[in-house]
């Protein structure tokens, strides 16, 4: 085992936890239903969280700085996110800024289609 993992504090005895993700297939109360999982979750991140969900053709996301019950608190704005699938994450920094920019899922259209993601560590360019 590798004590010097990140996951594991200087004493190599405990997992400290991060960011939370949580996703649901198949219901037509999926974004409804990924709220609640990450209000479950709101433990691993307090900074921000983010729904993304899709209908079969189109993604529809909604990211926010705070706490799930802060950002989700009215069903109009669940509403706006429609599709049987939803993905959501929520956010503790360990590098980036605290703006919206960094809040997860990320999704992209692009020429052969479209994608959302959301990950528990750091994506790096090098």
């Amino acid at each position: 085992m590798n004590l010097t993992h990140p996951f594991f504090d200087a004493d190599g005895d405990k997992l400290r936890e991060e960011c939370g993700i949580f996703g649901v297939i198949g219901s037509k109360e999926a974004a409804g239903m990924t709220a609640l999982g990450l209000h479950a979750l709101q433990h691993r991140g307090q900074e921000a969280v983010g729904i993304v969900s899709y209908d079969g053709k189109e993604f529809f996301a909604r990211r926010g700085l705070g706490h799930v019950a802060q950002v989700f608190n009215d069903a109009t704005i669940l509403s706006e996110l429609p599709g049987d699938m939803a993905s959501g994450h929520v956010r503790y920094s360990t590098t980036g800024g605290q703006g919206l920019r960094n809040v997860q899922p990320l999704h992209a259209d692009l020429a052969r289609g479209a994608f959302s993601i959301a990950h528990n560590g750091n994506i790096s360019t090098r």
